[in-house]
């Protein structure tokens, strides 16, 4: 296996062989990602892939799931995909499901045929960024796709037959836009329904533009007890009719919420409550990380 740079995954992959089919990502201007500023982006040739695959079944016995990274590895034509999807089928039929990384540009570009025959040959998962619900915050942080296009987005994934993995991040509106960030985050998940929603809480590197402005004073951060209402107001405001995994569980946040909507909203709206009271129950800062 051959990989470049450091090499990102969703953390329901972690036990994922990682396939990088892109380097790096083909937006990166994103203002609070740092992940891929060292890489200039470009797709990797069809024949890598296919010798990487070849010899990771060499090395491993058995390989129930495959994530193709990097950060957008959707942005390959569907001829491409279908290649490697196809060559991961033959080499490991014990395979469950592929993931991937997908920008709602991405989806967009492709056909509802296009997604659909995603779905057949593999993919079973596109993770996507949708990071806010507010349109204000989008611009602010220079996501490249709009509140509407990053529903109509998830919707296609879900229609494909593809499972959605949404994620946001709590605090990314800083103490200006908290509840337009929260609110509107949480009527975009009623619209978009999508399988999974994963919440991170904002934490920059050195190299994110956002990481500049916070300590240049320029952006204030959230302190625990206002990201926990920030994340009350989101819960409060999402209304699904369809069974959507929700996980706040990452290493970034300050509390975990681990449920399923809308059967245990009212439980995590209590736990959440609960911290408040309790500020004992929160991570400190020290042990939160990326």
């Amino acid at each position: 296996m051959r990989y470049e740079g450091s090499v990102y995954r969703p953390p329901s992959e972690a036990y994922s062989l990682i396939v990088q089919v892109t380097i790096g990502c083909a937006h990166n201007k994103c203002t609070f990602c740092s992940m891929f500023k060292d890489k200039r982006f470009r797709v990797r040739k069809i024949d890598e892939v296919i010798e990487d695959l070849e010899s990771a079944r060499r090395h491993y016995r058995s390989v129930n799931r495959i994530f193709l990274a990097d950060g957008d590895a959707l942005v390959l034509q569907n001829k491409d995909l279908l290649v490697i999807l196809d060559h991961i089928k033959k080499l490991f039929p014990e395979c469950e499901r592929v993931g991937i990384y997908g920008s709602p540009q991405d989806v967009l570009r492709k056909t509802q045929e296009e997604l659909t025959e995603l779905s057949e040959h593999g993919i079973g998962i596109v993770y996507i960024g949708a990071e806010s619900g507010s349109d204000k915050v989008l611009i602010d942080i220079k996501k490249g796709a709009t509140r509407a296009q990053i529903i109509e987005s998830v919707k296609k994934i879900e229609a494909s037959g593809i499972q959605a993995s949404v994620t946001f991040i709590s605090g990314l509106a800083g103490r200006d836009g908290w509840e337009d960030h929260a609110i509107e985050s949480g009527t975009m998940i009623s619209e978009m329904e999508p399988s999974y929603v994963g919440l991170l809480t904002l934490l920059t590197e050195p190299g994110a533009e956002l990481h500049r402005d916070i300590i240049e004073g320029r952006f204030n951060t959230l302190n625990p007890i206002e990201v926990l209402k920030e994340t009350e107001l989101m819960l409060e405001n999402i209304n699904v009719t369809k069974t959507c995994v929700f996980r706040s569980n990452h290493a970034s946040n300050y509390l975990s919420l681990k449920g399923n909507l809308p059967a245990d909203k009212e439980r995590m709206l209590q736990q959440l409550r609960n911290a408040m009271k309790h500020t004992d129950m929160l991570k400190d800062d020290r042990f939160r990380m990326l």
